[in-house]
């Protein structure tokens, strides 16, 4: 009980204060802040109120005293949707790290993952703004790694769990749900017995952090607690990059899906055993 009162909570924090929280203290920079009134010019013409920021943070600063660039994405606004704005940002962010590597700065990213994907209301200019986060993603992490951070409550659906799966590194918290397709949208495709979007427990069996990390397609499973979510970050970024990005091992995967019989109703048994054969 001493423990979970000490903790200080990451899943309560907007994305600019998880910013914040992560990187070293006084070295926080925020780019294109909400005062510079860089916002979505779609959503008001359908009656949707935009936000300053459109609902993204972009942070630079240090980390264990090297330099980081911080993509948090507000899940309180719009669901963690992506648009054009929102997307070109963290497309923009990591291009710009990506180039100082290039220059010999050794500039790393985190992205803070809080999102169901692309904003319904700019359709395809927001699926072109997360097209380029994929590809400003594999670019940046010839040089450093890219360390993917899923917490909660919203979790990370649709095109941003492709960049999820594009990190170098991802972890997550008991809170957190990774899925390219929300429950909303299976219920709505496939039928009410095929998947209860009411059903929480059945839901974080199958999406949920724990089971995510047990099928071998996140790297740390942590406590929802701000310095050990910092501590894990810092660590995976000192740690450099990955003998072989996930991205990479398609061959096992598609190996172990080959191996899925989809007739019956999937368990979370079922998932676990599914991956965790040898990858090559």
């Amino acid at each position: 009980m001493t423990d979970l009162l000490a903790r200080h909570s990451f899943v309560e924090l907007g994305a600019r204060q998880r910013a914040k929280a992560l990187l070293d203290v006084g070295s926080y920079r925020e780019l294109i802040d909400p005062f510079q009134r860089v916002m979505s010019p779609w959503l008001s013409r359908q009656g949707v109120v935009p936000q300053a920021d459109d609902g993204v943070v972009i942070a630079k600063g240090s980390l264990g005293g090297k330099p980081v660039v911080i993509a948090a994405i507000e899940g309180n606004f719009q669901g963690g949707s992506l648009g054009e704005v929102g997307g070109a940002k963290i497309a923009g962010a990591l291009e710009l790290a990506a180039e100082d590597n290039r220059k010999g700065i050794p500039t790393r990213a985190v992205l803070l993952l809080e999102t169901g994907g692309v904003r319904l209301q700019e359709a395809n200019l927001g699926l072109a703004a997360i097209a380029d986060i994929h590809a400003a993603i594999v670019d940046l992490r010839q040089y450093q790694p890219v360390i993917g951070v899923v917490a909660g409550s919203v979790g990370c659906f649709g095109g941003m769990s492709i960049a999820a799966g594009l990190c170098s590194y991802l972890v997550v918290t008991r809170e957190a749900r990774l899925g390219l397709n929300g429950p909303q949208v299976i219920e709505q495709e496939a039928g009410l017995e095929e998947y209860d979007s009411r059903d929480r427990p059945f839901i974080w069996s199958l999406t949920g952090g724990e089971q995510r990390l047990n099928s071998g397609l996140v790297d740390r499973y942590v406590a929802d607690d701000v310095a050990e979510i910092q501590q894990t970050v810092s660590a995976l970024l000192q740690q450099g990059l990955p003998a072989r990005q996930r991205s990479r091992q398609s061959e096992y995967y598609l190996a172990r899906l080959a191996e899925l019989d989809a007739t019956p109703q999937i368990d979370p048994a079922t998932v676990r055993a599914l991956y965790q054969g040898e990858r090559s």
